[in-house]
C-alpha cells in the first residue's frame, strides 16, 4: 500500500515508522503548511497514491477531503475539530463518490471502549438513583476541550440515559489522555477508564482504516471498521 501522509507532525511521522515497519509505502509526506497551496496542488501530489492518512489541523480538512476526491484516492481522517463542516463534506464525498473514513479517536482500544460505555449506560438508564459524568485530561497544547472522544461518549451515552450528562474537561501540562465515565449513587460510585499510554495505538488504528478503506465508497465512522472487524471475527 502507498500512502501519502498530510500533516508531518508527533503523529505522522509515527504513523509513517508503524507504515514502513509493516512493509507499506509512505509516497508522500506533507506538513500543513506545504499542502496550503489549495487542492489542485495538492491533488497532483496525491495521485499515485492508494490512500491518504490527514493528521493536520481542523481548519484543513475540508482542503484536504476536495484534494483527495479530486486525485481519487480514499482519505483517513485522523484530525478533529472540523464537525461544522461535517454535512459539507459528506455531501462533497457523496457527490463525487469519493471515499472517506473519520473518527474522533482512532485508537483500537478506545473504540472498544465505547461498546463497554454504551453497554454500561443501558444497564445504569434502567435503574434509578445514579448519576452519570464524563471527565477528560489531555496535555496542555491540546486545542479542543472537550475532546472529540468525550463528545462521542456523551452521544453514545445519551441514547441510553435521560437527562444531562455533564462532560469537566483538563488541559495541563504533560497530562496522557484519560478518559473516565462514571456512574455516581448515594451508595456507591461505579468508574470506568481509558488512558492512552503512547500515541501508537492511534497510529495503528489509522494504518487498520488506510487498508479497510481501499475499494469501498461513502463515508464511513471509525466504529464502523471496528464493527465489521468484530462481527467478522477476526483478530485486529
Amino acid at each position: 500500500m502507498r500512502i501519502a501522509l498530510i500533516g508531518f507532525g508527533a503523529m505522522g511521522q509515527l504513523v509513517a515508522t508503524l507504515a514502513q515497519r509493516s512493509g507499506d509505502e509512505i509516497g508522500l509526506k506533507i506538513n500543513s503548511r506545504q499542502a496550503a497551496n489549495g487542492p489542485d496542488d495538492l491533488s497532483m501530489k496525491l495521485r499515485g497514491h492508494d490512500v491518504a492518512i490527514d493528521f493536520s489541523v481542523g481548519a484543513a480538512v475540508e482542503r484536504n477531503v476536495d484534494a483527495c476526491s479530486r486525485a481519487e484516492i480514499p482519505l483517513v481522517e485522523g484530525t478533529t475539530g472540523w464537525k461544522p463542516q461535517e454535512n459539507k463534506i459528506r455531501e462533497l464525498i457523496l457527490e463525487r463518490r469519493a471515499a472517506l473514513v473519520y473518527g474522533a479517536n482512532f485508537s483500537i482500544g478506545v473504540n472498544l471502549f465505547y461498546r463497554i460505555v454504551e453497554h454500561a449506560a443501558s444497564l445504569f438508564g434502567s435503574i434509578e438513583g445514579y448519576s452519570p459524568l464524563i471527565e477528560e485530561a489531555h496535555h496542555a497544547r491540546k486545542r479542543d476541550a472537550p475532546s472529540g472522544t468525550a463528545l462521542r461518549l456523551h452521544d453514545v451515552m445519551a441514547d441510553k440515559i435521560k437527562g444531562a450528562i455533564p462532560i469537566s474537561s483538563t488541559r495541563a501540562g504533560y497530562i496522557p489522555g484519560t478518559h473516565r465515565v462514571g456512574f455516581d449513587s448515594p451508595a456507591d460510585q461505579i468508574l470506568l477508564t481509558h488512558m492512552a499510554r503512547s500515541r501508537e495505538g492511534f497510529a495503528e488504528g489509522a494504518l487498520l482504516a488506510a487498508h479497510w478503506i481501499i475499494g469501498r465508497k461513502g463515508v464511513f465512522e471509525f466504529s464502523e471498521v471496528i464493527d465489521e472487524i468484530i462481527n467478522n471475527k477476526k483478530v485486529l
